[in-house]
This record gives C-alpha cells, sequence and structure tokens, in this order.
C-alpha cells in the first residue's frame, strides 16, 4: 500500500491556520456580511433578533461540550459539520424573503449554533495550538484577517448590489445567490485541515502524537476545565465579547438606509481586518519584550481602544433614541450628518479584533494542547454566545439604545482587571511542563520497528528548543531531522 505523503509546507502550522482561515472566510464570513447589514438581512428587525437569540442560546449550550466533541471528531469532520450550519442559515434568510417562511428562519438559528460551537472549537484548537508560541499573535491575525475578508468582500458585493437596486431595505436575492457559492466552497475546504498529529512545526516537534481523543478523556477534561480558577476569571471577558453586535447592528438598521448599512459593514470587516494585523504582529509577537510584559501591553492597548471607541459612541448615541428614528430619517452616506459615522462603524470592529487578539492569546498563553485549547475555545464561544443572546433579547424587547451600550461598554471594562490576574500567570514558555514530541525522534522509533528508514540529519541555525538529539553534542550547531 503506498502511503500519500503531503508537501512539507503543507504540514506548517501556518499552512494549516491560512486554510482554516479560508474555510471561515467562505462561511462565516459570508454570514458575517449578511449580518452586518442591519437586522441579518431581513426587513422584519423582531424576527432576526429572535433568530439571533435562538442561535446563540444553542450554541452557548452546544459550547459547554464542542471542545470535548471536536476532540473526538477531528478537526476535519468538526469543521465539515460546523460550516453545514451556516449554508442552511443564509439559505432560510432567502427562503424568508422570498416566501414568508419566519418559522424556517428560527429552525435554521438553532441548527446554527450547534454546528457553529463545533467549527469554532475546532478553528480555536487549530489557530491557538498548532503554531509555535513566538507566533501566537501572527496566527491570530493571519486568521482573523482572513475571516474577516469574507466578510468584507460579501459586504462589497453587497453594496454594489443595493445601490444598483435603489437600497432595498432587504437583501437582494443576487446576493444571496452569491452568498451560498461561496458558503458551499467554504464547506468543501473543511476537508483541507490535517490533524495535529499530521502537523510539523518549524523547530520539528510535532504538535500531538494522538489525532482525536477518548470521550471519557474529555467528560474528565470539561470537569476540570470548569473548576480552573483562570477561566472562572475570564468569563467576564468572554461573556462581552460578542454582547455589543446586537447593539451596533440595532442601530446600524434603525439609523441608515440599505446602501449606507452595507457601506458601513464594509468598513466594519476593514477594521477587524487591520486591527488583527497590528495588533498580532505589533503587539503579542514582539520579540523585544518577554511574553507576559506582551500580554501586559496587549491589555493596555486594548482597554484605552475600548475606553476611546466607546466614549466616543456615547456621545452620538445620546443625541438619538429609539423613538426619534423611522424611515424618513435614515441616513444615507451622501448626507452631511454622516460624516464620522463611517469611522465609528470602521473603530469598533478595529477595537473588537483587538479585544478577540487579547483573549484568545491570554488562552493559548496557558497552554499548548490541541485538545486543552480546543475546550477553552468551547468554553469561550459558549460564554461569548450567551452575553449575545442576553444582548439580542434586551434589543427584541426595545431596551432603548443608550441602555443596550452602557451594558456592552461597562462588561469589558469589568473584565480587563479580571484579564490582568490571568495575565499574572503566564509564564515565558509552557514547552517544559508540557510532553514534547519530534518528528525525528518519532522517525527513529519507527525505524527501530522495521516501519520506516531512519531520518537524515540536516544543519539548522536556531531552534526555538531543542530535542534530546540535538543536546548530544553541544559543539555542533543543533540538528533537524526530515
Amino acid at each position: 500500500m503506498v502511503e500519500f505523503k503531503f508537501p512539507a509546507w503543507y504540514t506548517t502550522p501556518m499552512a494549516q491556520v491560512v486554510l482554516v482561515g479560508i474555510t471561515c472566510f467562505a462561511t462565516v464570513g459570508m454570514f458575517s456580511a449578511v449580518s452586518n447589514l442591519g437586522a441579518g438581512g431581513l426587513s422584519d428587525i423582531t424576527l432576526s433578533d429572535t433568530s439571533q437569540g435562538v442561535l446563540y442560546g444553542c450554541f452557548a449550550i452546544t459550547g459547554l461540550v464542542s471542545g470535548g466533541i471536536a476532540n473526538i471528531l477531528g478537526p476535519r469532520l468538526t469543521l465539515f459539520i460546523g460550516t453545514l450550519g451556516y449554508a442552511l442559515y443564509v439559505g432560510s434568510l432567502w427562503c424568508y424573503q422570498t416566501q414568508g417562511t419566519g418559522w424556517f428562519v428560527i429552525f435554521a438559528g438553532a441548527i446554527l449554533g450547534v454546528s457553529a460551537a463545533l467549527l469554532w472549537s475546532a478553528q480555536g484548537a487549530i489557530m491557538m495550538s498548532y503554531p509555535l508560541e513566538k507566533d501566537k499573535g501572527k496566527a491570530f491575525a493571519v486568521f482573523w484577517a482572513l475571516f474577516n475578508f469574507g466578510s468584507f468582500i460579501g459586504s462589497i458585493i453587497a453594496l454594489a448590489i443595493n445601490i444598483k437596486d435603489g437600497g432595498l431595505s432587504a437583501v437582494s436575492t443576487s446576493t444571496y445567490i452569491a452568498f451560498l457559492v461561496i458558503i458551499f466552497v467554504g464547506v468543501a475546504s473543511a476537508f483541507l485541515i490535517l490533524p495535529p498529529n499530521q502537523v510539523i512545526r518549524s523547530d520539528g516537534t510535532i504538535v500531538k502524537l494522538e489525532a482525536v481523543s477518548k470521550p471519557h478523556e474529555e467528560a474528565v477534561g470539561i470537569a476540570r476545565l470548569l473548576k480552573d480558577w483562570r477561566m472562572l476569571a475570564l468569563v467576564p471577558m468572554f461573556f462581552a465579547s460578542n454582547y455589543f453586535y446586537a447593539y451596533q447592528g440595532a442601530v446600524n438598521t434603525a439609523r441608515f438606509d440599505g446602501p449606507t448599512r452595507a457601506l458601513n459593514a464594509t468598513l466594519e470587516g476593514a477594521g477587524a481586518i487591520v486591527g488583527a494585523l497590528l495588533i498580532g504582529y505589533c503587539v503579542f509577537d514582539l520579540k523585544y519584550f518577554k511574553r507576559r510584559t506582551r500580554g501586559y501591553l496587549g491589555l493596555a492597548t486594548v482597554a484605552v481602544l475600548v475606553i476611546l471607541v466607546w466614549s466616543v459612541a456615547l456621545a452620538w448615541q445620546v443625541t438619538f433614541t429609539r423613538a426619534d428614528l423611522n424611515d424618513s430619517n435614515r441616513i444615507n452616506y451622501h448626507d452631511a450628518n454622516y460624516k464620522g459615522k463611517g469611522a465609528l462603524y470602521f473603530f469598533f470592529y478595529f477595537s473588537d479584533a483587538c479585544y478577540q487578539a487579547l483573549a484568545y492569546w491570554i488562552m493559548s498563553a496557558l497552554t499548548n494542547d490541541p485538545f486543552t485549547l480546543a475546550r477553552y475555545a468551547g468554553l469561550y464561544k459558549a460564554l461569548q454566545s450567551a452575553g449575545a443572546a442576553g444582548s439580542f433579547g434586551m434589543d427584541a424587547v426595545k431596551t432603548p439604545f443608550l441602555n443596550e451600550h452602557l451594558a456592552s461598554w461597562l462588561l469589558m471594562l469589568v473584565s480587563f482587571p479580571l484579564a490582568w490576574l490571568v495575565l499574572r500567570t503566564v509564564k515565558e514558555s509552557n514547552y517544559a511542563d508540557e510532553h514534547v514530541v519530534y518528528v525525528d525522534d518519532v522517525k527513529r522509533e519507527q525505524a527501530e520497528h522495521g516501519e520506516a528508514p531512519p531520518p537524515a540529519p540536516v544543519r539548522a541555525d536556531s531552534l526555538e528548543k531543542g530535542s534530546v538529539s540535538d543536546r548530544e553534542d553541544l559543539s555542533e550547531p543543533p540538528l533537524v531531522r526530515e
């Protein structure tokens, strides 16, 4: 039997992060583009809020165990199942617009809640565990930029179509068709992802020897997760991380017309991309500082951004209420009073990307184990979705915009001191505390059992850490086995 060998570049962590980014670009990104048009692409805001509430409610419940499920199924199958819900939900929006089937939108929201929890648990494990410790900020930046590039491109498509059609309050049929075609490409791309036992880092280590976990191991792991004080301290940050989306989407829908909502969505995508790249490369992976210092710097950066952006938003929010708004006074991007509003939506998502980066970086700094990080990602998404469900519920009952704004802002501010406590426990490296396996050692063991030829040594200038064989002769440069 001939064994297929993947190209070396394909088995690298960054290649896998890019691939999962492409999958989310084509699925979650298209869903975000529809949602960012205001009211999830629906003209009925109450129905949109109800479906979003159901979606995030199911997401929250499933997220508590989705990390364990992802570890049992493996990343490839988990991502495939996770992407299907996005196709169903966008299809339900299209069906509602043509047939008026509101029940289908709510049903699809529930299915998407379950499938999305699986997708994001697998994604989180790949993004946080596959790269080397020194590259985890870059991994987030690359993934988040790719993922939001889907929203960005989708919003440009929607902007062009909606401007051409005269600024309809609902998304046009051609927009839905374009989104669905891209989503199904994303569904198929899930099969390109490799399990952790086939991914080799640049220092010659394998992410993990085991491709999947076992049910009883996951039950124990989830129980331990819920007793970890560090995860409990991060609960406010996790809960707040999607809470503000309902407020921002509701104001976008109520305050602006169709083409302007699409323009705002485009600016949101751009802000998220720029924010992720800047904080990932220029803060969390700065080689000049120790790891904990980089964490403190990231926390300070995000805190300042949140205070500044939401202060500006508050100054605008106090100038109107829900009762003041109707179809006749919606803002168009040509209007004089649109000045500054586009920039606000850009920085809403610029600061959001930085906030998400902080949460992911803290989790990834606590361990390198993909199974543990999948559980972390599941809990993160569970609490994040619980917050989103609550915020969409608030909006569905017509809570004053000012109250929604203050609730969103205060939750983020409360999370920062607790995140600082967790950052204090971050070590310079977790390699010494965790079992590390080198690919050359695995090949040598296979050769001893007659399963593979012995590895050939290749000189390398530097390694992030050395294997046992590398330390046999300290007078020579370290060896990496291929």
